[in-house]
């Protein structure tokens, strides 16, 4: 019996050791994360300002013309509840434009933990720190497409 309690003495020094999340900024008072979906990688930087988006040099409204992309885009903004706090830009490459979207919000999600560490569980219930890992599945030799098989020929 006098070994399970020197066990229980242990046991709140290994609950303690909960992960502490630091505040990660650079000399310009910005914080950098890389955001990923599909084939498309962005590069994203958060800093306070005015609310102001920037991909590629460009309005975030401008180059994601379709209004779902600009909402993909602003969501973990809008669930932090930090709309117009924060200028953010970014550097798209690769994939199409629904991929860099998601990319982009990715590396907005990261970034926004990485400046602000309190926000990291409203972002996590959200599903917006989870890379999503689906990419498009690679054509086999002897088929059509990835999975699908040439038409059959009876003669």
């Amino acid at each position: 019996m006098a070994d399970l309690s020197s066990l229980k003495d242990l046991a709140p020094a290994s609950e303690a050791a909960a992960p502490v999340y630091v505040r990660k900024v650079d000399s310009l008072g910005r914080s950098y994360a890389t955001g990923k979906r599909k084939n498309a990688v962005a590069r994203v930087w958060v800093k306070a300002g005015t609310g102001k988006i920037t991909v590629n040099g460009r309005d975030f409204s401008t180059y994601f013309a379709r209004p779902v992309l600009q909402m993909i885009l602003q969501q973990p903004v809008i669930a932090a509840a930090r709309t117009g706090q924060f200028d953010i830009v970014a550097t798209v490459t690769g994939g199409g434009l629904s991929g860099q979207a998601g990319a982009v919000r990715h590396g907005v999600s990261k970034a926004l933990t990485y400046f602000e560490p309190g926000l990291r569980g409203v972002l996590k219930k959200g599903g917006f720190l989870t890379r999503d890992s689906r990419v498009v599945e690679r054509k086999k030799y002897g088929k059509a497409k990835a999975r699908r098989s040439f038409q059959f020929s009876k003669r």
